[in-house]
C-alpha cells in the first residue's frame, strides 16, 4: 500500500520509538531516533554515541515490537539502521515486514513469533569496516520524502543498502533434559535468562506443575513485553490454560499443595490482565464514541462515565508492576481524554448559565445608558454592552441557547454601537479638556521663567485647544470655562515678549553705535535707563585733538568733536525707541549729557 505521512506524523512516530527504548533499554536516553518515508518504506535511524556498548539485537527487536504494537504501521514494509553519531553510514540493518503476530503452540515454551522478519544479508559486520563496502549516502538522506505516485519498475529508495543486516532478534529457547540417577528429573532451560525449573513427582514428573513453574517466571516478561490488548489476552490465555491444568492433580498428591499456590499465582495474574483488558476494551468503546459529535448533555455523560470505568482498574497498577509499561502511556491518554469530556460536560452545562447572565447584564446596560451623565458612566455602559455580546458570541451552533442568542445579538449590537460612539465622544472631549488645561499648566511655568516667547505659545495653545472641546460633550461647560482667562494670560505674555523684544533691539542698537573703527563706549540697561560710558581711548583721542587745534590734525579735531555730538544723538534716538532715560559719561565718570524720559 501507498505510505502517505505528515511531516508530524514521522515525528510522532520517532519521539514514541524513542520513549519505548527508553523503557526498555537501560541506555536509551542517549539515543536519538529518525523516520522517514520513500517510495512506501519507512525508514527509521538509531543513532548513539561511540562510546556507548549496543545490543542492535535488542534495539531492533524493540523497535519491531513498538511498530507492531501500532495500528498504522502493522502491515508496513521497515528498513531499520543504527549507526554511531558523527558517522556517515551505518554499521547494522534489517528489514522487517510487520504482520500480525501468532503466538506458538504450548510445546514451544511460549516463545512468540514474531511475522516477516527478513534478512538481506547473512552475514554481520562491525563498524570498523563499514567504509569500504557501503554506499557515500549521507546521513541527510534520511529525512521527510513524501509519497509520490512512483510506477513498479521504478527503483526503490535505500540509502543503506550494501548496510550488513544482523540474525534474528529473538532466537528459540531450547529445552534439554537431564536424568540423575533412578528418578526422572525434567530440566527446561528457560529463554528468559536461564532459570532452571526442577520439581521430583511421585513416579513420574509433574508436567503440569513444570509448565505452571515455567510460566510463572516467564509471564512477566511476556507481560512486560505487550504492546497491545490482543497480546496480553495471549498471555492471559496461557495463564487459564496452566491454571485449569494443575486442577487435574488430586489432593492427595504430594504435589498438590504447590499446584495449589502456583493456580493461585497463576489466577492472580490471569485476573490482573483481564481487569486491564477489559478496561482498555472499555477505553476502545469510548474512544469510538467520541469521534461522532454528542447531541446532549446526557450522552457526554455516559462518555464520561465510560472513561472513569477505563481509568479506575488502570490507576491501581502500580510502578513495579509488569503491566505498568503498557498502561503508563495509555493511562495519560485516558486521562487526557476524561479532561476533555469533563470539559465539555462543563461547557455544555454553562451555555444556558451564560444565556441568561447577558440577558441580565443587557438590562443593566439599558438602565445605565438612560441616565449617563459623565464620561465614565457612558464607559461603564459600553463595558456592559460588549460583555454581552462577547457572551452570546460564544455560544456554539451545537448549544440548545443558539437560536435565541443568535437573535439578541442582532437586537444588542446597535445599542453597543450607539454607546461606542458617545463613549469615544466624550473620551476625546475628556482627553482634550486635559490637554487644555496641561498646556495652560506650562505656559504659566514659561511665564515664571521669563521665557516669554515659549509662555506665548503655550498661552495660545491652551486657549485654541479649549475652543475644540465638542459642543455636546459633557465637558464643553467646562471648556468654555477657560477661554476667557487663558485669552487674557496670552494677551499679557505677548505684551511681555514685546517689551522683551524691544530690549534686545535696543541692545543692539547700542552694540553698532558704540563700535566705529575703535570701542568708543560701553553700556548697560536697567530699570533706571541706559547708562553708555566712553572709553579710555576714546576720550584720550577726543583730549589729544582739542589740546592741538594747530597742529596739523586740525580736521581730525574737528571731526572728533562732531563725532561726539552724533554719537549723542544716535543715543538719544534708541533712547526714545526704548522709552528709557539716558545718562551719558567720559571714561572718568564725568557726566557728558544726560535725557530723561519726556525731557
Amino acid at each position: 500500500m501507498k505510505v502517505a505521512v505528515q511531516q508530524e506524523d514521522l515525528q510522532l512516530l520517532a519521539k514514541t520509538l524513542q520513549e519505548q527504548l527508553l523503557v526498555e533499554v537501560p541506555l536509551a536516553g542517549v539515543f536519538q531516533v529518525k523516520c522517514a518515508v520513500n517510495k512506501d518504506e519507512l525508514m527509521i535511524l538509531t543513532q548513539h554515541p561511540s562510546d556507548v556498548t549496543v545490543d542492535a539485537q535488542t534495539i531492533f527487536a524493540v523497535i519491531e515490537d513498538a511498530l507492531q504494537s501500532l495500528a498504522p504501521y502493522r502491515e508496513q514494509r521497515v528498513q531499520c539502521f543504527l549507526r554511531v553519531f558523527g558517522e556517515q553510514l551505518p554499521y547494522a540493518k534489517r528489514f522487517l515486514a510487520l504482520k500480525q503476530r501468532t503466538e506458538l503452540n504450548e510445546g514451544d515454551l511460549g516463545i512468540w513469533a514474531s511475522g516477516g522478519i527478513r534478512e538481506e544479508d547473512t552475514g554481520t559486520r562491525g563498524r570498523g569496516d563499514t567504509e569500504s563496502s557501503f554506499p557515500t549516502s549521507s546521513s541527510s538522506a534520511l529525512t521527510y520524502f513524501p509519497s509520490l505516485d512512483e510506477t513498479e519498475d521504478e527503483e526503490v529508495f535505500d540509502p543503506f543498502a550494501d548496510t550488513p543486516s544482523l540474525p534474528p532478534s529473538k532466537p528459540t529457547r531450547q529445552v534439554k533434559p537431564i536424568f540423575v540417577g533412578v528418578a526422572l528429573v525434567g530440566i527446561v532451560v528457560l529463554g528468559l535468562g536461564g532459570y532452571l525449573l526442577t520439581r521430583p513427582c511421585v513416579m513420574s514428573e509433574c508436567k503440569e506443575i513444570q509448565i505452571a513453574e515455567q510460566l510463572k517466571t516467564e509471564s512477566p516478561q511476556l507481560i512486560r513485553r505487550a504492546k497491545s490488548e490482543k497480546d496480553l489476552m495471549a498471555v492471559h490465555q496461557r495463564l487459564t490454560t496452566a491454571s485449569a491444568a494443575l486442577s487435574v492433580i488430586p489432593s492427595w498428591s504430594p504435589r498438590y499443595q504447590m499446584s495449589e499456590e502456583l493456580k493461585a499465582s497463576l489466577s492472580g495474574r490471569s485476573e490482573k490482565i483481564s481487569q486491564v483488558v477489559k478496561a482498555l476494551q472499555t477505553a476502545s468503546l469510548a474512544a469510538e464514541k467520541i469521534k461522532a459529535p454528542a447531541r446532549s448533555l446526557e450522552e457526554i455523560q455516559a462518555r464520561q462515565h465510560l472513561w472513569r470505568q477505563a481509568i479506575a482498574p488502570l490507576e491501581a497498577i502500580t510502578p513495579n508492576s509488569e503491566l505498568y509499561p503498557l498502561i503508563q502511556a495509555k493511562l495519560f491518554s485516558y486521562r487526557i481524554s476524561l479532561h476533555a469530556v469533563n470539559q465539555q460536560i462543563q461547557t455544555e452545562e454553562k451555555w444556558l448559565k451564560k444565556l441568561a447572565a447577558a440577558k441580565d447584564v443587557a438590562n443593566t446596560a439599558e438602565s445605565r445608558q438612560a441616565s449617563a451623565k459623565s464620561l465614565k458612566d457612558w464607559q461603564k455602559v459600553q463595558s456592559n454592552w460588549q460583555v454581552v455580546i462577547n457572551a452570546l458570541r460564544v455560544i456554539p451552533q451545537t448549544s440548545p441557547a443558539y437560536e435565541e442568542a443568535q437573535n439578541l445579538l442582532l437586537e444588542y449590537k446597535p445599542k453597543l454601537a450607539t454607546a461606542r460612539d458617545r463613549a469615544t465622544k466624550e473620551q476625546l472631549a475628556a482627553r482634550t479638556y486635559q490637554q487644555a488645561v496641561s498646556t495652560a499648566n506650562q505656559a504659566k511655568v514659561y511665564q515664571q521663567q521669563n521665557q516669554w516667547q515659549a509662555a506665548a505659545t503655550y498661552w495660545e495653545q491652551a486657549l485654541e485647544t479649549a475652543k475644540k472641546v465638542s459642543q455636546d460633550s459633557l465637558y464643553y461647560t467646562q471648556a468654555q470655562s477657560l477661554i476667557e482667562p487663558y485669552s487674557t494670560a496670552l494677551k499679557q505674555a505677548q505684551e511681555k515678549l514685546q517689551v522683551v523684544s524691544d530690549l534686545q533691539q535696543t541692545r543692539t542698537d547700542l552694540e553698532k553705535t558704540c563700535v566705529n573703527g575703535i570701542q568708543i563706549c560701553t553700556f548697560s540697561m536697567g530699570n533706571g535707563g541706559i547708562i553708555v560710558r566712553l572709553t579710555r581711548e576714546y576720550d584720550q583721542l577726543r583730549q589729544n585733538s582739542s589740546a592741538n587745534p594747530d597742529s596739523g590734525n586740525s580736521d581730525t579735531a574737528v571731526d572728533l568733536t562732531n563725532h561726539l555730538q552724533i554719537l549723542q544723538e544716535a543715543l538719544a534716538v534708541i533712547s526714545d525707541n526704548a522709552n528709557l532715560s539716558l545718562f551719558l559719561y567720559d571714561s572718568q565718570s564725568q557726566v557728558i549729557y544726560t535725557r530723561t524720559l519726556g525731557g
